[in-house]
């Protein structure tokens, strides 16, 4: 996957961002850099390797600390809503956002 220089104006524009040409040309390098190296990740074979838990777990023995999922704290749901402009059903309603 690669992108263009149209798709990177798109994006600056979905993002609000007014880019200047050289910065647009450099974005397009370094991300297409990014998925270059994300191609040669997916190139790999990995048949058969167990993925690990943790990062270092490759080089030595990882303990890791969970603790236990316990309620901590009271429900206090209705107290924060009260402040919220609109709420239904416990959930927060809020303007749509996405065009």
């Amino acid at each position: 996957m690669s992108l263009t220089l149209p798709d990177i104006e798109r994006i600056a524009s979905l993002a609000r961002l007014e880019l200047p040409m050289a910065h647009r040309e450099r974005l397009l390098g370094q991300i297409n850099g990014f998925f270059d190296i994300v191609e040669q990740m997916r190139a790999v074979d990995t048949s058969g390797i167990e993925p690990l838990a943790h990062p270092v777990a490759a080089i030595q023995e990882v303990a890791l600390r969970l603790r236990e999922d316990q309620v901590s704290e009271p429900d206090q749901r209705e107290a924060n809503q009260r402040s919220a402009p609109a709420v239904e059903r416990g959930l927060f309603l809020v303007p749509k956002v996405i065009e």
